[in-house]
């Protein structure tokens, strides 16, 4: 056994379900980070019998009560208004138990990553005109799992939304927005979501995709990212973002 699969195995994270030595090493360190802080271990299901322990979970109900996925007071805060809040989080995708005790989860990232920008936009404003290049003047809003309409056919007409939405004025004070998509360890290889007339459409308004390589992009991995993009071309051009 190899040192990398020999410390997983320590921290009770040796999962066959980890192709890559990344999301060996981002499990085992998750494992790590519960076991520095003290945190209890929690369980994974499995089909072959009881629920068995894993290193990179939450023991819950726990994790939903005290929210330590989450690594300050202030995202503590925003996961209990946009998550725990049932009108905010009425129509959102939020996976639970997952958001709670999975600390691989993509979504407890985003709200890691932008939860603190959301109490503070000038420090977001900050954040974001020096990951753009001076593109952003003034952040003016944030929000999570957002889209303009989901299922609304003068969109995309399916469920796809923004993990994490940011809309600001340019320095021309023209308005613009940034739609993110938040991954970690994930693969995308699981089943690809249906291709509707509607998303062809909107591709070829787009004018940016070769159409050459449509079955490509219709396709896992490519397929969230493509249908990310064309929310992003139809939201622009519905609502005249510059």
């Amino acid at each position: 056994m190899d040192s990398l699969k020999q410390m997983a195995n320590e921290y009770s994270v040796l999962e066959n379900v980890d192709k890559s030595s990344f999301q060996r090493s981002a499990r085992l360190l998750q494992s790590i980070w519960r076991v520095e802080h003290e945190y209890e271990m929690g369980q994974v299901s499995n089909r072959n019998g009881p629920p068995r322990p894993i290193g990179s979970r939450l023991p819950m109900p726990w994790a939903q009560e005290k929210l330590k996925n989450y690594l300050t007071e202030n995202i503590r805060n925003v996961v209990r208004s946009e998550v725990l809040d049932p009108v905010k989080s009425k129509g959102k995708l939020y996976g639970k138990p997952r958001i709670f005790n999975d600390l691989l989860s993509s979504q407890p990232l985003c709200f890691n990553l932008f939860g603190e920008l959301t109490q503070d936009l000038q420090l977001a404003t900050s954040v974001m005109k020096n990951l753009t290049a001076g593109k952003v003047e003034t952040v003016t809003r944030i929000e999570f799992e957002w889209s303009p309409g989901q299922g609304d056919p003068i969109y995309a007409g399916d469920r796809s939304v923004f993990d994490v939405y940011v809309e600001f004025l340019t320095p021309t004070d023209t308005k613009g927005f940034l739609g993110i998509e938040v991954k970690y360890h994930e693969n995308l290889i699981g089943k690809a979501a249906t291709t509707t007339d509607r998303h062809h459409q909107i591709s070829g308004q787009m004018a940016c995709f070769d159409e050459a390589f449509l079955e490509d992009l219709e396709r896992q991995p490519l397929q969230q990212i493509w249908r990310d993009h064309m929310l992003a071309g139809i939201h622009k051009i519905q609502n005249k973002f510059d």
